[in-house]
Parts: structure tokens; sequence; C-alpha cells
């Protein structure tokens, strides 16, 4: 019990930080000082402002001609009124006078949560009020606009991701190992580390705990792909060790009916060979951190702690623990469910029947 709760709370505590992630996707201001690219976008952004570097783009389709090239005129005049914004340009029409673009620059960075308030505001409220009445149709867009629509188009969508990887998870151990518990112990044991694994993301790509160390010149919003990329990476690994060892386990249950001793035997056959894999992994992934892009430090540092927490915390002491506290209870499935379920077995079954070699027979002398 003590390491249960002990490896529970070490979990728990390193996931906390996930409940403030913020989805976005880094740019030059994240790279160390050292780099040039990083210098000028410094640079930019104390000759110009810090909004220099995200600029939104506003293109406008104006069929009525004068008239909407009107409208678009106060709606750079609006814009230039409407808090946050630094400067927006005139409106540009082009040739035949239907369509017109200009730029506005915000007065936050391009990954300050205040710009990401300014892209909906614009869109939802200055624009609607400065062309009503007339034929124009606007249309936000830009780097900045566009990372905003792509990071709330996956955090929409990610619950949906895993919650299905969690329910077909279930369903398929629960028909390999005949159980209820088990499987719902894995998806709970998986989801802590991979909450785990989050949260050190967040704390230092975004609130910047020991960022310099790894190279970070500054901290910023998680990239939008990862948490998706790393739940389906992390979940297949930690499903792939959960097998490997609830097999052992079962099998030795089937044999002694006895859940203390099948836990022990089980954890002591897989433990060197799960300790090694896990170790291989870990450091292949910790490798990527030593690259400049930060992108693949995050993608990197995130999968060697999931490994890390997972083969070490997880496999080792929260699922042995919990599997020795529950006792026969890991093994119950309701008779009814039981006989719905098709048979599934990970090993090959004892009852194959294994087809006797062809006598040998005397050659035939050649004539």
């Amino acid at each position: 019990m003590p390491a249960l709760v002990i490896g529970a709370l070490v979990l728990i505590l390193l996931a906390i930080p996930v409940f403030s992630i913020r989805l976005g996707f880094g740019d030059a201001g994240n790279r160390s000082t050292s780099d040039t690219t990083r210098r000028a976008y410094d640079m930019l952004s104390e000759g110009f402002g810090p909004g220099f570097n995200g600029p939104m783009l506003i293109v406008a389709e104006t069929p009525g001609g004068q008239a909407d090239l009107d409208a678009i005129d106060g709606l750079s005049a609006a814009l230039n009124e409407t808090e946050g914004v630094q400067f927006a340009t005139p409106p540009i029409p082009n040739e035949s006078g239907d369509a017109a673009i200009l730029q506005v620059f915000p007065t936050t960075s391009p990954q300050d949560e205040a710009t990401e308030t300014l892209v909906h505001t614009v869109r939802n409220d200055v624009v609607p009020e400065a062309v009503a009445g007339s034929t124009a149709v606007v249309k936000v867009g830009g780097v900045t606009p566009g990372v905003v629509d792509f990071s709330e188009f996956t955090a929409n969508r990610l619950p949906w991701f895993i919650g299905a990887v969690l329910v077909m998870s279930f369903i398929l151990l629960m028909i390999v190992f005949r159980s209820v518990l088990v499987p719902l112990k894995a998806v709970v044991m998986n989801l802590l580390s991979v909450g785990a694994a989050y949260g050190v993301l967040v704390a230092v790509f975004q609130w910047g705990w020991g960022a310099s160390l790894l190279g970070v010149g500054k901290e910023g919003p998680i990239d939008a792909w990862i948490p998706m990329m790393l739940f389906a990476i992390i979940f297949g690994l930690s499903m792939d060790y959960e097998v490997f060892l609830l097999s052992r386990i079962r099998e030795d249950y089937d044999r002694t009916r006895d859940n203390a001793t099948a836990v022990a035997n089980g954890l002591a056959a897989t433990a060197r060979v799960i300790t090694a894999a896990a170790a291989i992994m870990f450091f292949v992934f910790l490798s990527f951190v030593l690259g400049v892009d930060r992108s693949l430090k995050m993608f990197g540092l995130g999968l060697a702690i999931a490994v890390l927490l997972d083969a070490s915390i997880v496999r080792l002491v929260l699922v042995p623990a919990t599997m020795e506290l529950l006792g026969d209870r890991n093994w119950w499935l309701p008779r009814w469910l039981d006989r719905i379920l098709p048979v599934v077995h990970v090993e090959a079954s004892e009852d194959v029947v294994e087809i006797e070699p062809e006598e040998e027979r005397e050659p035939t002398p050649a004539r």
C-alpha cells in the first residue's frame, strides 16, 4: 500500500501542470539568444513592436466597388482604435477594385495569449460591425490566426481521440485477459503516465522551469500537434509493456490459481526485459533534446519522461501493487459478458495438434 500511494502521488503531482496547458506554436523568439534568427527577431520587436513578428492579414472581397472599399477604409480606422492593435495599414485594392488587403500589427507577440484574444475580437466584433450594411466579405488570416485556428481545432478533437483510444484499449484488453478490473486499471495507469509527461512539458516549455538547461531561450505554448502525437506513441508503448507483463501474470495464475504467486512470478520474469527496453528508448528519445529545434526537444523530452515513468513507477510499482491488493478480483468477469466476448489467446494454445514428421524412408539406390 505505501508503494502504491507514493507512486500515485508522484504521477499526480507531475500531471498537475497539464491543467494550464496552452496550445500554439513556437517561433524564432523561443530560440537561444546566441542564435542569429533569435537576435533578428528581438531587433524587430524592439524596433517595431512585438506584434511585428506575427501580423494578421485581412483579405476582403468587395463586389460592391467603391461602396465596399469605403467600408474597408472604415474597418482600418476601427482596427486602429481597437485595444491590442498597434497599427492597421490602409487597405490596398487590386486593379479591378473587387478585392483589397490590409495588415494588422498587434501590440503583443505572436505567442502571447492576448494576441489570441485579439484574433477572436477582430473576427467576432470589429469586422462584422465595420462592414455591416455593405456587400464586402472579409476574412482574417495570416500565420498567427492560422496558428490559433489549428490549435483550437486540435484541442477540440483531442478529447474524442483520447476517448476512442481508451475505449478500444479497454475492450481489447477485456477480451484478451477475460477481466473487467485489469483493463480498467491499465487505462487509468496509462492516463497517469501520459498526464505526467504532459505536465513535465508544460512546466519546462510553457512555464520555463529549467528551459535554459535544454537550450530553450524563452517559454511559450506547447506545440499544438505534440499532445496528440505523444498520446498515440506513449499509449502504444505503454500497452506493449502492459500486455507483456499481464500475459505472464495471467499464464501463471491459470496454472497455479494463486494471485500473489502469479504477480510475483510475472514481475520477476519480465522486469529485466521491460527495464532494458525502456532504458534503450529513454536514451534514444532523450537524444532529441540535443537538437536545436524546439519542437524536437519537446517531443523527445515528452517521450523520454513518459517511458521512464511508465517502465519504473507504473509497470514495476503501481501495476503489481494494485494487482496484489485486488487479489482474485483481478480476474472477475460477469458470466453473461464472458459468454458474448470472443475468445482470444495471446500465447499459442496448448491443444495445438503437432504434425508428426514422416518416417524416414530408406534411400532408393540409383540404377
